[in-house]
């Protein structure tokens, strides 16, 4: 324990002796392009000399930095976050310390202190800490896939939960997590859950997780309380990791509160009362989708040429689909497809390769040959940047279906017409065609229950690998 302890500070050290580093040589880089109109010299005096009120600044900037990015978690190794929610916490307590800066020069009225700098060096502060902490997360990516410090994990409960968990693990190999197999009551050997052994029941659990070697145990179930205390007990002795997935957590809203009504812990899954609006999401798409059109114009007018060229019949491709609480309007694509493609639906619909309401094929004879290269890197949705323009879509939600593909008695399809359809959403980052049109619904109502702004930016930033790959799109 004493040896884990002494590696965590030693890593906090040297994490806060890098950001010292990448923080004063953002200040001087900013000081160096501004030294022309600045009223000191542009040295590394300008940090240690304590006579002077400029030194003063920059060093309480620099510990105001250290403090909030303590407070944020950004000096640990947590392999769980992702990427975007470290970037946006970086950016958090830098904006937060320059806040606290600019206060701070008002209050001792610090005339001679440059604002041009401060924000200058705010920009390379943000820009330093996230680039280093990126090669960070893949250096850190590097060693686990070598075995360092990964830890032995075993499921307990191998429903719908426990594959779930595991599909998700397996997504994230970052996490350093091996998944040795599960332990289920109403399962045994030799059947197995995505790929992993059932190794027995769950009475069996301090004996798997000795032979096994087990660090961490994740427990989705939760049928008999007695059985649930015996587990964290049995893990307590063996000094063993338990993390527990809450019941019903899919259908949660947002983050679960955690307080405590005197020693009482509480889980809180809802707050009644609290209305969950989507403040800036509306102008966010707007100024987004113009700011792209004038971008891809270019790309857009070349498609059109090859398209032209590549088969009879008009650029786009307008179909209809239903919008927020059922409203239709008509979706732009680029036409990927011959001209007679509908009336030919008819003859390959006993051909359908995904379940569910939606009709795919992979190899879809309907499809052109340039159609092929638009579908594959997801090209044709480009002029869905037209919808989220005036205001029929936006870019992250629920892809919309069409018309013809809702089934009105299905309650959970029209459950995804509560927000506006999106460009992207969690189906593009989690597999896109290749996925069951069940596990599609369910990601779609998570989005819906748990909407940030935050998880708009970080589908967002996913969706630009998993497009240029081309997985999983026909």
């Amino acid at each position: 324990m004493t040896k884990i302890l002494n590696r965590s500070l030693l890593i906090k050290f040297i994490y806060i002796c890098i950001d010292i580093f990448f923080v004063s040589l953002a200040i001087y880089l900013a000081c160096w392009m501004r030294k022309e109109t600045l009223p000191f010299a542009v040295d590394a005096g300008m940090f240690f000399n304590p006579k002077s009120s400029i030194h003063f600044i920059f060093i309480f900037w620099l510990v105001n930095i250290l403090l909030l990015n303590n407070n944020n978690g950004l000096y640990q190794t947590r392999r769980e976050l992702a990427e975007s929610i470290e970037i946006w916490k970086v950016i958090r307590s830098v904006v937060q310390s320059v806040v606290i800066a600019i206060v701070a020069i008002y209050i001792f009225k610090i005339q001679a202190f440059p604002r041009t700098v401060l924000l200058i060096s705010g920009v390379l502060i943000v820009a330093f800490l996230s680039v280093w902490r990126l090669a960070k997360r893949a250096f850190v990516l590097f060693l686990v896939s070598k075995g360092y410090n990964n830890f032995n994990v075993l499921i307990i409960g191998a429903g719908k939960v426990g594959t779930a968990l595991t599909q998700e693990i397996n997504r994230r190999r970052a996490l350093g997590l091996n998944i040795v197999g599960f332990l289920d009551d109403f399962k045994s050997s030799p059947e197995t859950c995505e790929g992993h052994k059932i190794l027995g029941k769950i009475m069996d659990f301090p004996t798997i997780a000795q032979q096994k070697f087990i660090n961490v145990v994740f427990i989705t179930i939760h049928h008999d309380s007695r059985v649930f205390l015996q587990l964290l007990e049995q893990a307590r002795e063996m000094r063993l990791a338990v993390r527990v997935v809450p019941e019903g957590f899919e259908l949660t809203t947002g983050e679960f509160g955690k307080y405590n009504i005197g020693f009482i812990p509480v889980l809180e899954y809802f707050n009644e009362g609290v209305e969950f609006s989507h403040p800036g999401k509306r102008l966010f798409d707007f100024f987004a989708a113009l700011f792209l059109l004038i971008l891809l114009a270019p790309v857009f007018l070349v498609i059109g040429i090859l398209i032209k060229k590549d088969s009879k019949g008009p650029v786009f491709y307008l179909s209809r689909r239903y919008g927020r609480r059922g409203q239709e309007f008509s979706m732009f694509k680029f036409r990927t497809m011959g001209v007679n493609a509908h009336e030919q639906l008819s003859e390959l619909k006993d051909k359908n390769e995904v379940d569910g309401p939606i009709f795919k094929i992979k190899s879809d004879p309907r499809v052109t040959e340039f159609g092929k290269v638009l579908r594959k890197y997801s090209l044709d949705e480009l002029p869905q940047l037209i919808n989220v323009l005036i205001g029929e879509m936006s870019l992250v939600g629920p892809r919309p279906f069409p018309i013809e593909q809702i089934e009105k008695e299905d309650l959970r399809q029209l459950k995804r017409l509560e927000v506006k359809p999106g460009i992207t959403g969690l189906w593009q980052i989690r597999g896109r065609s290749d996925i069951s049109f069940s596990r599609l619904i369910k990601w779609d109502i998570w989005y819906i229950n748990n909407w940030s702004f935050w998880l708009d930016i970080n589908i967002l930033l996913q969706t630009i690998p998993v497009v240029v790959k081309g997985k999983g799109a026909y």
